[in-house]
């Protein structure tokens, strides 16, 4: 590999099964390798599309099945069936600025069920307002010091979380990630917030896919190499989400905004990919397997990505292990996909694990569909300077300082975006 890519590498120490080993990665640009991307706007057929129909009846639809059949999977056929109850937690809640409740979704198939709370957040208004939605990793309770938000009952993420032991969560975390969740800016913007842990969907380590929502459905047990990994089960879990809130009177259903922070920047992609109801899209720091081109192979790799998590793709997608150039498609196709639907991709210049640029190039090359709609969408420029966001009509990018997070830098942005989108 060294003869290949030169001697700049970032060692990193992946978790594999029954071995831990060390394996090298390119953090250098100088050392990506050529690659040619595959095209966006030729179908299967070598013929050259240029017209938004072609794109939306012929195109994109090939598109889509690649993605589904090779990287995220296929969800179960089986019928699900979701009830959704709201439970008040606070009519007043900031001194009367907004309101707090907690809706249980359950998920029934086969005989079993599954439930997951969703933590709702909306201004007290006479009109129905914009909202974010998007997967904490911690639990709703880390948002706010309040304790009537309920502690997730299933698998937290532990490692270095505050307030987590032996992966359940106390009320030690409660409040621990308001800076990456300022619900007070986003209230005084006029947004509302929607916000669910992700591991009440599915927990977040493989187990062969015996729990969380696959755990409802025949094909749990016996899968096929096109079946769903847990992003797509994440990314299902945000549209039964939606099937809630877009009849709910206190929220506008043409302004709701996907978002989501690394593994959840590649779900909030997927879902966005293949739920047109949502109005925009946000990819925050969402690297391989989401915003970042893998073609590139800098930083996280589709090898290194499958081997610590097995469990988050389909298994299609692991024959791809150290054979990037060889794909049919990469990761500006998904981008297209939500095509003529805003999207922003953010990125931080510490992260070369998640590989900025190769998120900038993703965009760009991606605003080739985005301008079938308007040409206004093409970006032809370079990747910005940092703390410099740049927005072409219904794209927007920036890379901010420092690292793998989600600050109150990142929400200004998106904020800002969405009120030109929605305002």
């Amino acid at each position: 590999m060294k003869a290949i890519f030169g001697s700049n590498w970032l060692y990193v120490l992946i978790l594999v099964p029954m071995s831990i080993v060390a394996q090298e990665y390119n953090t250098e640009e100088a050392e990506v390798p050529e690659y040619k991307l595959p095209e966006l706007l030729v179908n299967q057929s070598g013929k050259r599309i240029s017209t938004i129909e072609a794109w939306e009846k012929d195109r994109r639809a090939e598109v889509l099945k690649l993605f589904e059949e090779e990287v995220y999977g296929k969800q179960a056929l089986e019928t699900i069936a979701v009830d959704a109850s709201e439970k008040l937690i606070d009519s007043i809640a900031f001194e009367g600025k907004a309101s707090l409740s907690e809706m249980t979704f359950t998920f029934k198939a086969n005989g079993k069920s599954l439930k997951a709370v969703l933590l709702l957040i909306l201004p007290n208004v006479n009109h129905p307002v914009p909202i974010f939605l998007g997967y904490n990793f911690n639990g709703n309770h880390t948002l706010l010091h309040n304790s009537s938000i309920s502690l997730p009952k299933g698998w937290v993420m532990s490692g270095d979380q505050i307030g987590v032991i032996n992966n359940e969560a106390t009320a030690v975390s409660r409040g621990s990630k308001y800076a990456r969740w300022p619900v007070l800016n986003i209230l005084a913007r006029g947004y509302g917030l929607a916000t669910m842990h992700y591991g009440d969907i599915d927990p977040d380590y493989d187990d062969g896919f015996q729990n969380g929502i696959h755990a409802l459905f025949s094909t749990s047990g016996n899968r096929n190499k096109s079946d769903w990994g847990s992003i797509a089960s994440w990314s299902f879990g945000l549209s039964k989400i939606m099937d809630r809130l877009e009849k709910d009177p206190r929220i506008n259903p043409d302004q709701v905004t996907v978002f989501g922070h690394s593994r959840l920047g590649k779900t909030a992609l997927w879902a966005g990919a293949i739920d047109k109801r949502f109005a925009l899209v946000i990819s925050n720091n969402s690297g391989c397997g989401g915003a970042a081109l893998s073609k590139r192979q800098f930083g996280e790799t589709v090898a290194a990505i499958n081997n610590r998590f097995p469990h988050w793709f389909c298994d299609n997608f692991k024959s791809y292990n150290n054979r990037e150039l060889s794909m049919p498609f990469d990761q500006h196709q998904l981008l297209a996909l939500i095509a003529p639907r805003p999207l922003y991709v953010a990125s931080a210049k510490n992260d070369n694990w998640a590989d900025p640029k190769g998120e900038f190039l993703s965009l760009k090359y991606a605003s080739e569909v985005y301008s079938l709609y308007d040409e206004g969408n093409r970006i032809s420029v370079d990747q910005p300077p940092q703390n410099t966001p740049l927005i072409q009509n219904s794209l927007g990018y920036h890379l901010r300082n420092g690292n793998h997070d989600v600050t109150p830098y990142d929400w200004e942005q998106f904020m800002n975006f969405a009120d030109l989108q929605f305002k």
